[in-house]
């Protein structure tokens, strides 16, 4: 098994799952109590925030870089970022890395092809759901997307930071979301729902809704199980 290498701390609640997701996922496929050896450099989400709200790409890029950089020295053969907004500058720092990094982009839009997606909702953090990350790459695999309108991305934003970043699920904050989505699925027949930001998932399940949820932290774990063995 190769050895992963995972920049998180973006959350810390949603690296928690990866390391978990990781470990239970090779042992449920391999059919043994084995699994990989997982390194985890745990970068400062305050710090990435402040790059982020002033959309220093330059930053941004050298932080990840510098993180993936440590993990390398750390015998790590394969990287994933554990987080989606980072991926923004994904191109720029698989440019500037020795090793592979394993994509969430890619692998869910993947995901959204092979169950025949035609048009999702994106939800995320306002960076995500701004910056044209996940409805660019899925134009590429032909499937149309949706993204809430600037007040309802703000809404958003602030349900994700600061409680649910840090692993609190409020349930007023929950019937709030499902709302904007409920509206966002019936204005635009929508067939999925894409959770673009790793945290969300410990908010919505795929039973709160009644269209296809794209859980990217899931479907990230997942490739990057299939890539370790």
């Amino acid at each position: 098994m190769k050895k992963i290498g995972i920049v998180g701390g973006i959350g810390p609640a949603s690296t928690l799952d990866y390391y978990n997701g990781i470990i239970n996922g090779v042992r449920e496929k391999t059919k043994n109590d084995n699994y990989p050896e997982i390194v985890i450099n745990s970068v400062n989400m305050t710090k990435m925030l402040s790059i982020l709200s002033l959309k220093d790409w330059d930053a941004l890029t050298d932080m990840l870089i510098n993180a993936i950089k440590a993990l390398d020295a750390a015998g790590a053969e394969i990287a994933a970022i554990a987080s989606n907004t980072p991926h923004i500058v994904f191109d720029r720092v698989q440019a500037g890395s020795n090793l592979p990094i394993i994509s969430i982009v890619k692998a869910t839009c993947e995901y959204a092809k092979k169950k025949n997606n035609k048009k999702s909702i994106i939800i995320g953090t306002r960076f995500t759901m701004s910056s044209g990350l996940y409805s660019e790459a899925l134009e590429k695999y032909n499937i149309a997307s949706v993204v809430p309108s600037e007040e309802e991305q703000l809404v958003i934003h602030n349900i994700i930071f600061p409680k649910l970043e840090n692993g609190i699920v409020d349930l007023e904050d929950k019937k709030k979301m499902l709302e904007i989505v409920n509206s966002l699925k019936v204005d635009n027949s929508a067939d999925a729902l894409l959770l673009g930001c790793t945290e969300l998932p410990l908010m919505i399940q795929n039973n709160d809704v009644d269209i296809e949820v794209l859980n990217t932290t899931q479907i990230h774990v997942e490739e990057i199980i299939n890539q370790v063995l």
